[in-house]
């Protein structure tokens, strides 16, 4: 690879450092007893309320309907997820020092891999979270009711408006793949151009 895209993908790979600082996910509950909403960011090592209290909020409203309370202790993807954006970051870094471009193909579909196992597992984390109510502890129940929340856009769940989208640094994991992605496409056509 040339210099300049030996720095880029050295770039991409440190823009993964933003996770250890923005959430990475964010939902909020909408509802008409909760005018100014409710809500949780999901960052990349734990869960916590947008505002103060909003996390002990929303646990206690979803005791009412058999809901588990979050509790980022209890959820093992959090301990682990650090270490393996690390291990991304530190394999497009060597990367970037070793300019080869199959190393760069094998971290673009490591991320790639990594990105969609997140996205499934966060998804069956949801629909767990949903269905997998407590019933005789909840003191309202709506027979055939499931509470999982939307990945992405927005879904009604009783009186509440769900709406999760990715947050900044979902962004900068999608920005630091875009970027590799096109040096991969750049290095690829400067090869076939040379040939």
């Amino acid at each position: 690879m040339s210099l300049k895209s030996r720095l880029l993908v050295g770039l991409a790979a440190l823009l993964l450092l933003g996770v250890a600082f923005w959430p990475l996910w964010e939902v909020r509950l909408l509802a008409p007893q909760y005018p100014e909403g409710l809500g949780l960011q999901i960052h990349i090592n734990t869960v916590k309320g947008l505002k103060t209290h909003d996390l002990e909020s929303i646990n206690g409203l979803n005791h009412y309907i058999g809901m588990r309370v979050i509790n980022p202790d209890a959820i093992p993807e959090l301990r682990y997820m650090p270490w393996i954006v690390g291990v991304l970051i530190l394999a497009g870094l060597a990367t970037a020092l070793r300019g080869s471009q199959r190393m760069l193909y094998g971290w673009l579909l490591a991320f790639i891999l990594l990105g969609g196992v997140g996205l499934w597992d966060f998804w069956r984390w949801e629909y767990n979270y949903g269905h997998d109510l407590d019933m005789e502890e909840a003191i309202i129940v709506v027979p055939g009711m499931s509470y999982q929340p939307p990945l992405i856009g927005s879904k009604q769940l009783l009186n509440f408006t769900a709406t999760a989208w990715p947050a900044p640094g979902a962004w900068l994991m999608g920005a630091s793949f875009l970027l590799a992605a096109g040096v991969a496409v750049t290095e690829r056509r400067r090869r076939a151009a040379a040939a």
